[in-house]
């Protein structure tokens, strides 16, 4: 008689043991959270390799575990979700360990990793109980795109439409927009209902939001599956655009089919991926590009903050105890990252921190209510330069060495002056904000560097490794 299991029992019995895990605080989910060219795909390389190959108490001091002598070894374990596909950290650590280092792809669908860390208990009944405990930690990665469409679940069509199209028709937006805005204007909404005609302009949208990506540092670009439609490429279920809300609407009409297009949209792919991928989190990593927003000009700084809230008033927050683990798991903590914190001296490191404080204010304070325990903090999952002092006219000026991306000389650079809070339109500096992208500092005998990763570990796992 055979003793494998069925599939689905084999299923419910692993969720069951995760479940008690959880309970027990043998296992975390983590979310790691950020939009579009945050550099989550480069922090959770970073934190696996971190984990699995460069454990020291010189490279991560304030990460309790390891300074404490009890941290014994990590490794990337099976995943149980085997309708996720796992995260490719192989390809990704070779960007970062190449002669010639470079970013790891962006992430283009879901991903998950599973590592399995042992370490000695110091208290409690597992150090009684056994010499050795084992803590499970799950990390989810998902594309920047999609999660903007998440705040489209508390939305409607007209409401949605109206949205986009005063953005669209912004200064900053209008010169992308030309075309897409001509081709709606020539577009009779009350017309009978036209797959072509949908799938034309919507074609036109999705090329809009692609040239949005690519020349500006935009936010919001919805609906995000436009920009990486996977398995939904020509699907019609994509095939929709914000227009304006005609006076008399009517059945069968172009509107009414966008509007169907629209709701269909939200309910099999924006709420599926929310029901699916963001329940029952323990720990959220929210990674911020301050410098992109920053360079960009007041009205992205505003975009930025306010997706920001938006996505994060979709998830579960509360202060966690054994029994809701058990139950209903609420994420208990949020680690706050402005990434890339390296694209400045280290002198600037607190304005980061200040401007990322003023930044989400609001959230942190409806958090904070829900006995949430959050942290900010300046951060660079991986190093991509070097402090440099220089002298000029008697001053000291401090500046970064690094390589810029794309590009095959290094350069000692000058940023701007990150400031300490969001500052109004009015007296934001005449020539703007500017900041340069580095390709990853070469690997010095196969160790990354990294910029705070240790107090990012300590504030998301500490306490599960007591």
């Amino acid at each position: 008689m055979s003793n494998k299991l069925p599939i689905s029992i084999k299923t419910i019995l692993n969720e069951a043991e995760k479940v008690v895990q959880r309970g027990f605080d043998k296992h975390v989910k983590i979310a790691v959270t950020g939009f579009s060219g945050s550099g989550k795909t480069a922090f959770i390389t970073a934190l696996v390799r971190q984990l699995t190959a460069q454990v020291n108490k010189d490279n991560l001091p304030f990460f309790d575990v390891v300074h404490s002598g009890r941290f014994i070894a990590c490794k990337q374990t099976t995943q149980e979700a085997m309708s996720v596909p796992t995260f490719d950290y192989r390809r990704a650590v070779s960007c970062l360990l190449d002669a010639e280092p470079s970013w790891p792809p962006a992430t283009s669908r879901i991903n998950m990793l599973t590592l399995a860390l042992k370490y000695y208990a110091k208290q409690g009944l597992r150090a009684h109980l056994a010499p050795e405990s084992t803590l499970y930690i799950e990390l989810y990665d998902y594309p920047g795109e999609w999660l903007v469409d998440l705040p489209l679940l508390d939305m409607d069509y007209a409401g949605w439409s109206l949205q986009q199209l005063e953005k669209y028709q912004s200064p900053l937006y209008s010169t992308y927009a030309a075309a897409f805005l001509e081709e709606l204007a020539s577009l009779d909404v009350c017309a009978p209902a036209d797959d072509l005609i949908c799938a034309k302009i919507a074609k036109i949208h999705a090329e809009l939001l692609k040239a949005l990506k690519a020349n500006t540092p935009a936010t919001v670009l919805q609906p995000g599956r436009q920009l990486l439609p996977g398995e939904l490429l020509d699907a019609p279920v994509l095939g929709f655009f914000p227009c304006h809300k005609p006076e008399n609407e009517q059945e069968n009409s172009v509107y009414r089919q966008l509007v169907e297009r629209f709701e269909a949209y939200k309910e099999t792919v924006v709420k599926p991926f929310y029901k699916n991928y963001f329940c029952e989190f323990d720990r959220q990593v929210v990674l911020v590009d301050i410098f992109a927003s920053l360079q960009g000009g007041p009205a992205y700084m505003t975009e930025l903050q306010e997706a920001t809230q938006a996505m994060l008033a979709l998830f579960e927050y509360g202060k966690s105890n054994w029994l809701s683990r058990l139950l209903k798991p609420k994420i208990d903590k949020v680690l706050f990252a402005a990434n890339k914190c390296d694209s400045v001296s280290s002198t600037q490191h607190s304005n980061i921190v200040r401007l990322l404080d003023s930044l989400l204010q609001e959230s942190h304070n409806t958090l904070r209510f829900d006995h949430v325990k959050i942290d900010t903090m300046a951060m660079s999952s991986v190093k991509s330069s070097i402090d440099r002092k220089v002298q000029e006219h008697g001053s000291t000026l401090d500046c970064v060495y690094g390589k810029p991306t794309n590009e095959s000389n290094w350069i000692t650079y000058l940023p701007s002056q990150v400031p300490t809070s969001i500052e109004a339109s009015a007296i934001w500096p005449r020539h703007g904000y500017e900041f340069t992208s580095f390709s990853p500092l070469p690997a010095q005998q196969g160790q990354i560097g990294h910029i705070r990763m240790d107090h990012a570990l300590q504030f998301l796992l500490g306490d599960k490794l007591r």
